[in-house]
């Protein structure tokens, strides 16, 4: 696995953060933003690349590429592939895929292209503005840097687009397309014109006053939810392929659905009853029963009405009282087309650990919750069976995938 996020840019650093309940909501650094309505978010400061992106490309390519590149390439090493030629010569690259898709794609290379335009003309514009704003560009990049032939392009469903990515990565291996297959999401929109654009649609959380408390999934007090940015990529592998280089296996990848709310752009169906097929729909085509999930990975955004709708979602479709449920985006905000695949490196280091990080400020929670299920202000111990990870977006695409421990 490989991340990029306000609270590390390691799997066990991310994690552990998220397990010590650390924030990484904070005040935007990277532009001014004094007179917008909402002035914080789950931004990466400082960011580097390390080596994993050519200093020339460093300076010019859009954050989301990068956040791409670099999550993706540490994945691989972690999977115990070395990105030298010798090393990635011994994979057979015509079998090696690549499905990483964004919901925005690279926003700040087109706004920023759109200001040359009306500005100077578009003889001044960036010969780059569209490959790198376009949302395969990063998928294609990480892919000629690696030789990889087998199947790549992205997909963007809004906040739902890194499991959407997961799975269709998944189904290709099944098929046979691929032997192995960099699956996830990144997006990079802490931008002027993107957080101005969430303002404009008054769907952010504007308690400026307290950043880190802002995100705040199923208590009272929410009011929006809190923008994020980075990158999620996960080695998916054929189980043979996997054992027969030596690949430290993580977890078992179970299976998972798709769903669509056919109900309104931004708002869910407040019942949930999309999500509800999409959870049902999950565990058949996974072959586990909701009595065999004991931990849920919320999409939990803090929006009013997107935090109930799941919640009565996941109870129905999962009614046992052994069930424990948390949020991430909690502590790093709400990373758009990247929040399913960052999520999914979460839920896998929790089957791992045996650890489930706690949902911050949840300190007023909504009467209709039950919090003997929600994993509070402290991380709780737990033999993780069967894990479910939920994300949605707007438009109202559902997806929830499903992971296991593995077990020779």
């Amino acid at each position: 696995m490989g991340v990029v996020s306000c609270l590390g840019h390691d799997p066990d650093e991310f994690y552990g953060n998220l397990l010590e309940g650390k924030s990484g909501i904070s005040r935007i650094e990277n532009f001014q933003c004094e007179d917008f309505a909402t002035r914080f978010a789950g931004e990466i400061k400082g960011f580097e690349c390390n080596g994993y992106v050519s200093k020339k490309n460093e300076r010019r390519m859009d954050n989301c590429i990068k956040y791409t590149l670099v999550a993706g390439k540490k994945a691989l090493e972690a999977s115990g592939v070395g990105l030298g030629k010798e090393e990635l010569e011994g994979l057979d690259r015509a079998k090696c895929g690549i499905l990483i898709g964004t919901a925005m794609g690279g926003m700040q290379t087109f706004s920023t292209a759109v200001e040359d335009l009306t500005l100077k003309g578009f003889r001044r514009m960036n010969p780059f503005c569209i490959p790198f704003a376009i949302t395969n560009m990063p998928g294609a990049l990480l892919a000629m840097d690696l030789g990889f032939m087998g199947p790549n392009y992205s997909i963007s469903t809004a906040c739902a687009t890194g499991n959407y990515c997961i799975l269709s990565a998944a189904e290709h291996i099944r098929r046979g397309d691929a032997n192995l297959m960099l699956a996830g999401g990144a997006d990079a929109a802490i931008i002027p014109s993107g957080m101005g654009g969430f303002i404009a649609c008054k769907a952010l959380s504007k308690r400026n006053d307290e950043p880190e408390r802002a995100s705040r999934p199923w208590d009272q007090g929410r009011d929006g939810f809190v923008m994020g940015e980075g990158a999620g990529v996960l080695v998916l592998e054929e189980l043979e392929h996997a054992r027969a280089r030596g690949a430290p296996i993580l977890a078992e990848f179970l299976g998972g659905s798709f769903t669509c709310d056919a109900h309104h752009m931004t708002e869910p169906q407040p019942q949930g009853h999309g999500v509800r097929l999409c959870i049902q729909r999950s565990l058949e085509n996974a072959g586990v029963t909701a009595d065999d999930v004991n931990y849920v990975n919320a999409h939990a955004t803090s929006t009013p009405a997107g935090d109930m709708a799941e919640y009565r979602a996941i109870r129905a479709a999962i009614p046992s009282d052994h069930v424990r449920i948390n949020g991430t985006k909690s502590m790093i905000g709400h990373l758009l087309g990247a929040a399913g695949a960052v999520e999914a490196v979460a839920t896998v280091q929790a089957i791992r650990t045996g650890l489930l990080h706690p949902t911050i400020n949840v300190d007023n929670p909504e009467s209709e919750v039950d919090m003997s299920v929600i994993v509070g202000a402290e991380k709780q111990s737990l033999d993780v069976r069967v894990a479910l990870s939920n994300s949605f977006g707007f438009g109202g695409h559902n997806s929830s995938i499903l992971f296991s421990a593995f077990k020779e």
